[in-house]
């Protein structure tokens, strides 16, 4: 790409991000935004802010299309012109749902911390909570880990954006012992405590150790623009983290074959080993962990989606797909 065809592109018009309207998305928008406009000096950038479906939502995401709400009329304003680029946060893009024709991701940024912590008021780990105490969270894959160590605690679905949820943990009358949050969610708006549980995400091979293996994407925003724009497919793509990006097809691979939707308990998690292999974890549970399929495995940095496949056909030679079909598609 040339400066002139793309100073050409935005002579008369700003470099249009989509994103959602909460705190959190509009953080994640202004990263990109600063990350482009390093990459283009002089570029006039705006951010165009839009409701989707999963503002106006509290209850369960299945009822509303699954994940998809979260990017559905962004995805519109994308593919119909009205914006140039949408950012995403990787772990809420559905596996189970084609991304818009026409349309691909051209930029993932490097990856954040994947750790889950544990909020609660006093400060009390998950280990050391009564019997009986409940712990809020969004997703049946925390709550089936969360109830596969700790059977004798209860879940309940807690929805809305971060700040949201602290204030339904702090209220007088909260019925909350503690949540279970994303750690990089409570950094990027300040609100990481030392008294916060770090949960580990390393499965240890039976119930009676704590683990939180994260979602397929944790940590990962993702940068989508149509194909047929080439110069701004071509900026984006400057952006692009390629050791993040290869963890991530390997990720998304697997949950593709898997069919995984917004109810299904699965966790999925690559990384680049020491000695530059990839690694592989992935997990399936049903919903209240009592049962789950695991498996690990390594395999070429160079083919992610291999990796990825390979993971996934050992899930589903274990049983996986009856654990989550269990749980009701969307």
């Amino acid at each position: 790409m040339t400066n002139v065809v793309f100073a050409e592109r935005f002579a008369e018009s700003p470099l249009r991000i989509g994103v959602r309207t909460s705190v959190m998305a509009t953080i994640l928008a202004e990263r990109v935004a600063t990350l482009l406009g390093k990459a283009a000096p002089g570029i006039r950038i705006e951010l165009v802010k839009i409701q989707v479906t999963s503002d106006h939502w509290g209850g369960d995401l299945s009822v509303i299309g699954g994940k998809a709400a979260f990017s559905k009329q962004i995805d519109e304003a994308l593919v119909g012109g009205q914006i140039d680029v949408a950012v995403h946060c990787m772990k809420d893009v559905p596996g189970d749902v084609p991304l818009p024709e026409g349309t691909a991701f051209g930029a993932y940024l490097e990856r954040e911390d994947v750790h889950d912590v544990l909020v609660t008021r006093d400060g009390t780990p998950l280990a050391d909570l009564p019997p009986g105490s409940v712990i809020g969270t969004s997703a049946v894959r925390r709550a089936a880990q969360i109830t596969a160590y700790r059977p004798d605690l209860r879940t309940k679905r807690i929805r809305g954006n971060v700040d949201a949820r602290l204030d339904k943990l702090h209220a007088k009358d909260s019925p909350y012992a503690g949540l279970v949050l994303a750690r990089v969610g409570l950094q990027r708006i300040g609100a990481v405590d030392e008294h916060q549980e770090v949960l580990p995400v390393e499965f240890q091979g039976d119930k009676s150790t704590l683990s939180m293996v994260p979602p397929v994407g944790a940590g990962v925003v993702g940068v989508h623009a149509r194909v047929a724009d080439a110069p701004v497919m071509q900026l984006v793509n400057q952006l692009n983290h390629p050791s993040t990006a290869a963890h991530i097809l390997a990720e998304r691979t697997m949950l593709h074959m898997l069919r995984g939707h917004c109810n299904s308990p699965i966790a999925g998690y690559a990384t680049t080993t020491p000695d530059g292999q990839m690694a592989m974890f992935g997990m399936v549970f049903n919903q209240d962990g009592s049962a789950f399929v695991r498996s690990h495995a390594w395999g070429d940095l160079g083919d992610p989606a291999i990796l990825g496949a390979r993971v996934a056909a050992d899930l589903l030679h274990q049983g996986a797909m009856k654990l989550i079909d269990a749980t009701g598609r969307s």
